[in-house]
């Protein structure tokens, strides 16, 4: 089946077959014809040749998503997915390479395979120096940000998710709150302490804040030290779904219940933490999918030369994304 019996089968030309399915720069199919050609090629069983594509754009409609410790975890599997489905759409092919302790290696592989761009991925939110073999090659940071100049970069709003997590427990009526954070020197323990107190003292409540270690048993002391005295906490925010299950242990062996008791809200929105907690744990998400979907826009609009308005150059641009808070049974007013 070749692009002649597709133009023959569709009454078009063959020009016009090939920037309905291409979908080049600059193409004037109107919408319906090109829905049409398509529906022809599908029935007839064509696929274009992407070799031959390459060759005539200079592109290989390829996009690696890189980072270290990329395919080891959950936490990010939003993030390979929004990157996935927006490449997709964009009718590309999405490589996702773990850089491990040899990412110079790694990406002079991706450039040899010719590669269009890369989204250069973090574990967490980080700051991030920009390999030296990704020098020239179109590339967007997602969940890192760099001070270098020329790199689009998307992050997570962490301040915002903070806030978020202290309004969960203010509209529940609390007023006794306290954050067990994450004393690591991190944006994300920054940004989410500064959050959540701003927004209680917004709302003329002064919140307990204790730090510590980013795990679930260092964060049971915490909460065992907070919710033994007379006047302990009715809401707590934990820096992670991680540590949250320290607190959930707290509370089980002071012989306090969730939510009845003490409410808490977590933070990441991991399903294989939440929903295995009883009660459900509340928290707010780290929106991966999207940011990962906003640098595939970016890395195409660089690719394609085009800015956000569809008209001008691609510039530079830098984002924080708000995640949004995904309810569970462990927030309830507090007993009066």
């Amino acid at each position: 089946m070749t692009i002649r019996d597709v133009a023959r089968e569709a009454g078009v030309s063959v020009t016009t077959v090939s920037q309905a399915l291409n979908n080049p720069e600059g193409s004037r199919v109107a919408p319906a014809t090109r829905s049409h050609v398509r529906a022809v090629a599908g029935r007839l069983g064509y696929r274009a040749n992407p070799s031959a594509r390459a060759l005539r754009l200079s592109r290989t409609d390829t996009i690696a998503l890189v980072g270290r410790d990329l395919v080891t975890t959950e936490f990010l599997g939003g993030l390979i997915r929004g990157a996935q489905d927006e490449v997709r759409r964009h009718g590309g092919m999405l490589i996702v390479a773990d850089t491990g302790e040899d990412g110079g290696h790694v990406i002079e592989n991706l450039r040899d395979h010719r590669v269009d761009g890369i989204i250069l991925g973090a574990f967490y939110h980080q700051e991030l120096t920009v390999p030296a073999a990704l020098r020239g090659l179109p590339t967007v940071l997602v969940n890192a940000f760099t001070r270098e100049s020329g790199y689009s970069w998307v992050v997570p709003d962490e301040e915002v998710g903070g806030r978020s997590a202290a309004e969960v427990l203010l509209a529940a009526g609390h007023r006794r709150l306290a954050m067990i954070g994450n004393h690591d020197d991190i944006p994300a323990a920054h940004g989410r302490r500064a959050g959540f107190t701003a927004r209680c003292r917004e709302g003329r409540v002064d919140p307990v804040v204790r730090e510590c270690a980013p795990n679930a048993e260092a964060a049971r002391d915490e909460a065992l030290a907070l919710l033994s005295g007379p006047d302990r906490p009715t809401g707590v925010f934990c820096f992670s779904d991680a540590m949250a299950i320290g607190v959930y242990f707290a509370v089980l062996s002071l012989g306090l219940r969730i939510p009845e008791d003490v409410s808490v809200v977590g933070f990441d929105a991991m399903g294989l933490i939440d929903n295995s907690l009883t009660p459900r744990l509340t928290s707010v998400a780290l929106p991966h999918a999207q940011m990962a979907a906003w640098a595939v826009e970016r890395l195409y609009e660089q690719l394609e030369g085009r800015g956000a308005d569809g008209r001008g150059p691609a510039g530079v641009r830098h984002e924080r994304i708000v995640g949004r808070v995904v309810d569970g049974g462990s927030v309830a007013p507090p007993r009066l």
